[in-house]
C-alpha cells in the first residue's frame, strides 16, 4: 500500500488490486466470500454495527430493544435515510428484506440461517420495526449486524440475483460500473450522512470514487502496484513481501484474521475418510510447517485446531498447539491397520483393488493467497509420505455449495473471516452445513 496522508483530504480516487471477484453483487447471496463482502460494504449497510469487543452499536437502526423472553426485537430506525435509487429507507423496506430472506429461492445459505427463527416481521410505523422469533436465538443481533439491506425496488429487478446498479443500497458509495472479470467502480454517495456510531467519520466519504480491479495473479497485482497503476494491493505473497517491508515508498501491513483459518475439512460420513484411521493418517502425512515456509516464506502462520485463530483471544485454546503434527511413520501405520496395504504401479495405496483416492473440492471463487499452490503441496506430500491420492477439483461457487451440502467430497476447504460470535453461529446455531459432517 502506498504511503497514506496523516490527515484525510476531500476528493481523489483510490484503486485497489484484489484477488477475488464477487460471485454476485447482491450481498445476501455471497457464500464463502468474506473478502467480496468487504468490497460490497461500500454500498450496503445493516441495522447494527459490530464493535471489536463483540457488542453492537446503532447504524441504520438508532436503537434496539429485546423482550424479556428473548423472542421479540424492536428496532427504532433512523429518519432521513434513503437508498441510492431514491426509495425511502423505512420499516416497510426492512420488513420486506427480512421476509424475502425467508424464501429459499432467494436467500443465500448464511443469510437464511440468520432468519431461520423469524416468525413474524411487522412495520409498526415508518420508523419502528418489530421482529418476532419462534424461539430464543441468541445470535440474532449478529444477523442484524450482518445482513445487508437493499431497496424494495430491487426485488422487482432482473438484476436481483446478480446484483448491480438496480440493486440499490444505502452506503457511502454507489455502484457506478461493473465489468465482469475486470473491475467494479464505486462513486461517492453525496447524500450519505448515516454512518454507524463507531465510524471514524460522519457525512459523505472523503474520496470521490473507489475502484477494485480483479487481479487474481500475484505477479500482476505486484506489477500494477509498483508501476503506479493501482494504489493498494492485497494478498502479497511471501516471495514478494520483501519488496515492500523495508521500502519507504510503501506501507506493508499484516494481521491475523479472526474466525476460522483456511482449513481442510474431511468428510466423516463418506469412504474412505469415514474411517478415522484414514483421517488421522492424512493429518500425520502432511508437514504443514514445511509447506507454509515453502509457499509463504514465513509470511503466514500455521493454524491449530481449525476452529479459531489466535486473533480470537477470548476463546482460542493455545494449549492445542503442538499436540499433533507431521509423523509419516504413524500415517503409514494407520493406513496399514485400515487395510490399505497394497501399492499400485504409481505408488498409491490400494485395498480390494481400489485406490486410496480422496477428492478435494475447492471453490474457484475463493482461490486466493496462493491456496492453489498450497493444495498442490498437500497433494505431493500425501503421495510421497503415505501413498494417498489427493485429487484436486476446482469448481464454480454453485457447484461447491451443492457438493458441500450433499456431502459429495472427501475434503472440502473453507475459512470464515468473522468475529468470535460469528464463529459461534457458524458451528452451533446454523442448520447442519452438509452431509459430510464438516
Amino acid at each position: 500500500m502506498t504511503e497514506a496522508r496523516a490527515e484525510p483530504v476531500r476528493g481523489g480516487s483510490l484503486t485497489w488490486g484484489v484477488e477475488s471477484e464477487p460471485s454476485t453483487l447482491n450481498p445476501p447471496h455471497l457464500n464463502g466470500q468474506a473478502k467480496a463482502k468487504l468490497i460490497l460494504r461500500n454500498s450496503y449497510e445493516s441495522l447494527l454495527a459490530r464493535t471489536p469487543d463483540g457488542s453492537y452499536v446503532p447504524w441504520l437502526a438508532r436503537s434496539h430493544e429485546v423482550s424479556e423472553d428473548g423472542k421479540t426485537y424492536t428496532f427504532k430506525l433512523r429518519d432521513g435515510v434513503k437508498f441510492w435509487d431514491g426509495e425511502k429507507f423505512d420499516a416497510a423496506a426492512v420488513a420486506l428484506n427480512f421476509t424475502k430472506l425467508k424464501e429459499p429461492t432467494y436467500s443465500g445459505s448464511i443469510s437464511a440461517g440468520h432468519v431461520a427463527r423469524v416468525s413474524e416481521v411487522t412495520a409498526v410505523d415508518p420508523l419502528t420495526l418489530v421482529i418476532r422469533l419462534d424461539r430464543v436465538y441468541a445470535p440474532f443481533l449478529d444477523g442484524a449486524a450482518g445482513i445487508e439491506l437493499i431497496s424494495p425496488k430491487a426485488f422487482g429487478s432482473a438484476q436481483l440475483k446478480a446484483g448491480g446498479r438496480e440493486v440499490a443500497g444505502t452506503g457511502p458509495f454507489i455502484i457506478d460500473r461493473y465489468i465482469k472479470g475486470q473491475e467494479i467502480r464505486f462513486v461517492k454517495n453525496p447524500d450519505y450522512n448515516w454512518a454507524p456510531e463507531n465510524a471514524a467519520h460522519q457525512g459523505p466519504a472523503y474520496l470521490d470514487d473507489v475502484t477494485y480491479r480483479f487481479l487474481p495473479e500475484s505477479s500482476v497485482r505486484i506489477g500494477a502496484l509498483t508501476s503506479g497503476q493501482i494504489d493498494a494491493a492485497e494478498g502479497i505473497s511471501g516471495n514478494d513481501a520483501q519488496l515492500f517491508k523495508d521500502n519507504p515508498e510503501f506501507t506493508y501491513q499484516t494481521s491475523i484474521n479472526t474466525g476460522t483459518p483456511y482449513t481442510l475439512y474431511l468428510n466423516v460420513n463418506r469412504a474412505p475418510t469415514s474411517d478415522v484411521n484414514v483421517r488421522k493418517a492424512v493429518l500425520a502425512a502432511i508437514d504443514v510447517e514445511r509447506i507454509i515456509q515453502s509457499v509463504y516464506r514465513g509470511e503466514r502462520e500455521r493454524a491449530w485446531g481449525g476452529i479459531l485463530t489466535p486473533a480470537d483471544t477470548d476463546f482460542y485454546d493455545k494449549s492445542i498447539e503442538g499436540t499433533y503434527g507431521f509423523n509419516p511413520e504413524l500415517a503409514n501405520k494407520l493406513l496399514d491397520e485400515a487395510g490399505w496395504t497394497e501399492r499400485d504401479a504409481d505408488g498409491f495405496r490400494n485395498k480390494d483393488g481400489k485406490r486410496l483416492t480422496i477428492e478435494v473440492v475447492q471453490s474457484q471463487s475463493t482461490v486466493r493467497d496462493q491456496r492453489d499452490i498450497l493444495l498442490q503441496a498437500v497433494q505431493a506430500q500425501a503421495r510421497q509420505n503415505a501413498g494417498i491420492d489427493i485429487a484436486l477439483q476446482y469448481v464454480d461457487a454453485g457447484t461447491y455449495s451443492s457438493r458441500q451440502k450433499d456431502g459429495e467430497y472427501g475434503i472440502i476447504p473453507n475459512s470464515t473471516t468473522t468475529q468470535e460470535n460469528g464463529v459461534t453461529i457458524y458451528f452451533h446455531y446454523l442448520p447442519p452445513r452438509d452431509k459430510g459432517g464438516s
